[in-house]
């Protein structure tokens, strides 16, 4: 019986945390190695929402276990992969006297913010923790180009001023993020200070009609704060 569950050990011990969270997702023993893993995405700048998830069940079992840190970086990670809804999805797995402390309490304010549009606020709280948000490597270059993709979905033709209070940025380095767009997104420099974006179903003013087409209430309320 003993030979066979080292058997099994060293059967797990060469899987990876991806083939472990796959096949063998609640088996507390691997609950190192998906911290480790936490830590490897942030190092490497890589993401795995699967992974992240599986971690935050096992708290949800073992919460004397929980790493405040870890969490933490998950909840980053998870802003940073916004517009996609990890950040729910992961605070949906956090116990709510947990999400009422800090850090939680601030990344929890973030995400409203980035949901809402409110970038001027986003920003503002950001300069406030940035020894928090620091610790994840890429974390303003992910914001910056979903604000990026919020301000698409709205405006033909955005001042440089409204982009650059959008991405926090200005001078030589908003000008590489335009020169980005340009070159990934066909963005362009219009007349006076204005870039111009590629039309498209949300911000073409000749919307059509049929249902597939209507723009989600979600996103209008995204849109309304940056008009304000």
């Amino acid at each position: 019986m003993e030979r066979e569950m080292q058997k099994q050990q060293q059967e797990e011990s060469s899987y990876t945390v991806e083939q472990l969270v796959t096949f063998n997702p609640y088996n507390p023993d691997i609950l190192p190695d998906l911290e480790n893993y936490v830590n490897e995405q942030v190092s490497s700048q890589t993401y795995s929402l699967d992974a992240n998830l599986c971690l935050l069940r096992h708290y949800q079992f073992e919460p004397d276990r929980m790493s405040i840190q870890i969490v933490s970086h998950i909840l980053i990670k998870a802003l940073m992969a916004m517009p996609a809804p990890d950040f729910s999805l992961c605070l949906f797995l956090i116990p709510e006297k947990v999400q009422m402390e800090e850090p939680f309490k601030t990344l929890i304010v973030l995400s409203h913010y980035l949901e809402t549009g409110r970038f001027c606020q986003f920003w503002d709280e950001v300069a406030k923790s940035r020894r928090l948000l620091e610790a994840v490597p890429g974390f303003e270059q992910a914001i910056q180009a979903y604000a990026g993709h919020v301000l698409s979905l709205t405006y033909q033709k955005v001042p440089r001023a409204v982009l650059a209070e959008a991405i926090n940025i200005e001078g030589p380095s908003l000008d590489k993020f335009i020169e980005h767009q340009a070159v990934n997104s066909g963005w362009a420099l219009g007349k006076g200070q204005l870039i111009v974006i590629p039309k498209n179903e949300f911000n073409h003013p000749e919307l059509k009609k049929s249902g597939g087409d209507i723009v989600p209430l979600e996103h209008i309320a995204r849109i309304f704060p940056i008009l304000g």
